[in-house]
């Protein structure tokens, strides 16, 4: 099963009164309102499976379905409906289900179709999603977010802040910077990476520029929480 699942629901808080043959097991479930909960809102919590009930409301399901689907740039997970048995032939699908479940459903019935729907969307090989702090990087879809704002990054930085976010908390030397990012056949100086990070912490903003830290003569590492500056 997946290990973080995201209910949106503006009638059940638990999971398990919409589905009781929801499979118990370890991960975390979340619920959020369906009319409320938009795209940016996904991004903290990076969810494996967005679960969207549309038994009471399947106008508001729609919409929803519809406004989060369009989200690329998310990250979206896969999106997976649960109607009643009425719905199944009135339910628009294709305004951009995965797939979808009854409340009747079985056990095995929902395990078999979470994991069909996770293999089709192209989660059967998981994405390492990078945290550090209020940054997340995706490396799937070159996605840059902090406090859950999009960050409008060319390659180089992006690939620069991947390197850092892969190892918090380490410092990285500039030699080394240079090697894995640019490469053994780039000619430039070290004073290259000095530039990037520049304009790295121009972009990620006063508040938290300082999670690029600075190591005196050595390099840069990235920290989770900037120190106190005294």
């Amino acid at each position: 099963m997946s290990s973080t699942v995201l209910l949106l629901s503006d009638q059940v808080e638990d999971l398990r009164d919409l589905l009781p043959g929801w499979p118990l097991g370890p991960g975390v479930i979340r619920t959020m309102g369906l009319k409320t909960t938009g795209e940016r809102d996904l991004i903290p919590i990076h969810p494996d499976l967005v679960i969207i009930d549309a038994t009471t409301d399947p106008g508001a399901a729609e919409v929803a379905l519809r406004r989060l689907s369009l989200a690329w740039e998310a990250g979206l997970p896969p999106l997976l409906v649960v109607v009643g048995d009425d719905g199944v032939t009135t339910f628009p699908f294709e305004a951009g289900a995965d797939d979808f479940v009854l409340t009747s459903a079985s056990t095995n019935e929902i395990a078999a179709r979470v994991a069909m729907v996770t293999r089709r969307a192209g989660r059967g090989e998981e994405t390492t999603v990078l945290r550090v702090g209020d940054l997340t990087v995706n490396p799937e879809n070159y996605q840059v977010y902090v406090s859950g704002r999009p960050l409008d990054l060319t390659y180089k930085e992006f690939e620069l802040l991947k390197f850092l976010a892969q190892r918090p908390g380490r410092v990285c030397d500039r030699d080394l910077l240079l090697r894995e990012v640019w490469g053994y056949d780039y000619y430039g100086g070290t004073r290259t990476v000095d530039v990037h990070v520049r304009r790295l912490r121009a972009k990620l903003g006063p508040e938290h520029e300082a999670l690029i830290e600075t190591i005196r003569n050595v390099g840069y590492r990235l920290v989770p929480r900037p120190r106190d500056r005294r």
